[in-house]
């Protein structure tokens, strides 16, 4: 049997430490064919994304994607990140965080073409890309 990644389970870790500490997490995601994102706000192939419980609704950090709504520009969009793609995770506060290595994806998670998708996007706040936010230097790369 094949030993699961450790990224799926620090990320969540990662998550419970910002915001029992009052911190904003930030999700840096390199952007692929398998990643559900609004187009406008990927910058050099990347994106990143405020994960706070504020800022998403239905957000599923799960082992092999990460899923919710957000808001941007007004308009609620649906999200589907796959953990491969995540690069880092911090709290935008501090830039206190983690890097991962970045595995190009292959197919979602069930196979098939398309996300999984969770019905019609109820209300949520808007999401702010993390343009001014500070860029964490110091974290560790764990793959």
């Amino acid at each position: 049997m094949q030993e699961s990644s450790t990224k799926p389970y620090l990320i969540r870790a990662l998550h419970e430490w910002c915001t029992d500490n009052g911190y904003t997490p930030y999700l840096v995601v390199t952007v692929d064919a398998n990643t559900v994102v609004p187009p406008a706000h990927v910058h050099d192939g990347q994106i990143t994304l405020n994960i706070s419980h504020l800022a998403t609704n239905r957000l599923t950090l799960g082992n092999d994607y990460i899923e919710f709504e957000s808001r941007f520009n007004g308009a609620v969009e649906h999200l589907f990140v796959p953990v491969a793609a995540v690069s880092a995770l911090y709290a935008r506060e501090t830039g206190a965080g983690m890097g991962f290595e970045v595995v190009p994806s292959q197919a979602y998670p069930g196979g098939g073409d398309t996300p999984p998708s969770s019905g019609p996007a109820p209300d949520a706040p808007d999401t702010k890309p993390a343009g001014d936010a500070p860029k964490p230097s110091h974290l560790k790369i764990v793959k």
